[in-house]
């Protein structure tokens, strides 16, 4: 299954790309400014599509985990698990006692405000969780990760591994793509599902190969920034370099004025208004 990562943080992006054809959106809080409220807006804005929301809560928390399911996550990433410890830790946040320690609510739009018969003895046999392997130490864990019970797979986070491996900000290092497919087999061998970031075509379609059950190829604020840089220069490239454009000057009929408390800078433009 291919997916999407959704950073932007807003319901209306979200209800775009849920109609795109993924089989699956990532839902991230870690790493955008989305709250808990921004994730409820965003699950009611792609609960009418056939794409499958996955919540990434910001760090393996009881609290955090307990309200992200509330509003009605049912599928959640957990970020930065580092042992087999931490991944029961997460599966008990998702757990009603005496096995967990989710605190109950029996009126949360989890349960439809109380309309769902027995979700509390129902409720984990729904919920999907996933935790991520990102760092050197955690790739020594994966075994004993991958022998918790509740755990339903585990997603191999390249760029926090890069860095962890010594080549932060660059996922593609040979180091790291081989530590990725070595972690891909090792999850598969464990007899659970793996996945995997990338936005190489090419890395994706070899994880999928290697056998990756979920596979994100993409993040829409990525998506957004390089179709705009890309629309940006076609126009760019192809001015002839002497218009009233190119020359920072005004068309004809047209004064500028510079708007108030917003002069040029060294190594900036200034800004300017029609009037």
């Amino acid at each position: 299954m291919t997916g999407l990562w959704c950073s932007l943080a807003d319901p209306y992006a979200a209800e775009i790309v849920a109609g795109a054809g993924f089989d699956w959106l990532l839902l991230d809080t870690e790493h955008s400014h989305a709250d808990v409220a921004t994730v409820l807006s965003q699950l009611q804005a792609v609960a009418a599509y056939s794409c499958s929301p996955v919540v990434r809560p910001p760090v393996n928390d009881p609290v955090v985990i307990k309200r992200l399911l509330d509003i009605g996550a049912q599928s959640l990433l957990i970020p930065q698990v580092e042992s087999a410890e931490e991944a029961r830790a997460a599966v008990a946040a998702t757990r009603y006692a005496p096995v967990g320690v989710r605190g109950v609510s029996a009126l949360t739009r989890a349960t439809r405000f109380g309309r769902v018969k027995d979700y509390a003895a129902l409720a984990h046999t729904e919920l999907c969780v996933l935790v991520q392997v990102e760092s050197r130490h955690a790739l020594e864990q994966i075994e004993q990760i991958a022998s918790v019970d509740g755990v339903d797979g585990i997603f191999i986070g390249p760029s926090d591994l890069a860095a962890s491996l010594g080549h932060p900000g660059d996922p593609n290092a040979p180091s790291v793509i081989e530590a990725v497919e070595e972690a891909i087999g090792r999850v598969r061998a464990a007899d659970r599902p793996a996945g995997v970031l990338t936005t190489n075509p090419t890395f994706a379609r070899r994880c999928i190969d290697l056998g990756t059950t979920f596979t994100a190829v993409g993040v829409d604020v990525g998506l957004l920034a390089r179709a705009a840089d890309a629309l940006a220069r076609t126009f760019t490239n192809q001015c002839c370099g002497d218009c009233c454009a190119c020359r920072r000057e005004p068309g004809p009929g047209v004064k500028f004025r510079v708007a108030p408390g917003m002069h040029a800078r060294d190594g900036e433009r200034s800004v300017a208004r029609p009037e």
